[in-house]
């Protein structure tokens, strides 16, 4: 599992992430939000399959 998502990609996912997560423990909004742990997981792993699928790359190549 190469890595597929740049830096700037997971800031962006793990702030939605986390803004997501906390707003459904707030009860802001309905249980979609727990979506948002897909957004954490993707960024921490740096690995998202769908832009696998997609044949997309963000990150820079080593």
């Amino acid at each position: 599992m190469s890595k597929n998502v740049s830096t700037v990609d997971r800031w962006f996912r793990a702030t939605l992430g986390l803004l997501l997560v906390a707003a459904t423990l707030a009860g802001l909004i309905g249980p979609w939000g727990w979506a948002g742990i897909v957004l954490l997981a993707t960024a921490a792993l740096s690995f998202c399959p769908l832009y696998t699928l997609l044949g997309i790359g963000r990150h820079p190549r080593e």
